[in-house]
């Protein structure tokens, strides 16, 4: 993995956790030594995450990241589209959540903000391990984007919208 992807990555791990990360776990998850965890985290702080080192590990205070919901509908077919479009225009797809008429909100974290990502979780499906959640809701759901800025958000939204991904209504 990059450095730029593993930066990606530690800082969607530590904006979707409410506690502490270790610095010896984050290592172990991303394959690399303790000290280029220290040295990630100091470059994502210069790119203004506003991370704090605690006795515990690290908390992300504040994100420079933007996020938006987006409510769409598509086939399982169109899945991987859909994912590699907001990832092509600089995106995660943080999440997947629907609303059921009896369970309500049913969520589950992602963080997908590359192809390998895409592919990855594509076989998941394909292979028969599960199927997608908006699958219980007749292919409506919903994602939480991040992105740098608005107009990244604003140009996610508007491809996603020309595929005719976004739900009617919306």
């Amino acid at each position: 993995m990059k450095a730029v992807d593993r930066r990606k990555a530690i800082a969607n791990r530590l904006l979707s956790v409410r506690e502490a990360v270790s610095g010896s776990d984050l290592a172990r998850e991303f394959g690399v030594s303790r000290q280029i965890i220290v040295q990630d985290v100091s470059v994502l702080k210069g790119m203004g995450y506003e991370i704090l080192s605690t006795h515990s590990g690290y908390v992300i205070q504040e994100s420079p990241m933007k996020e938006r919901v987006v409510k769409v509908f598509h086939t399982t077919a169109q899945t991987e589209d859909e994912l590699n479009t907001v990832v092509e225009l600089g995106g995660t797809v943080v999440d997947v959540f629907v609303w059921h008429k009896v369970y309500g909100r049913m969520s589950a974290p992602l963080n997908i903000f590359s192809r390998l990502q895409v592919e990855r979780f594509i076989e998941g499906v394909r292979s028969g391990k599960s199927s997608e959640l908006m699958n219980i809701t007749g292919g409506y759901h919903y994602h939480t984007i991040r992105a740098d800025s608005e107009d990244a958000l604003d140009a996610i939204f508007s491809a996603l919208e020309k595929k005719g991904y976004i739900a009617p209504g919306i």
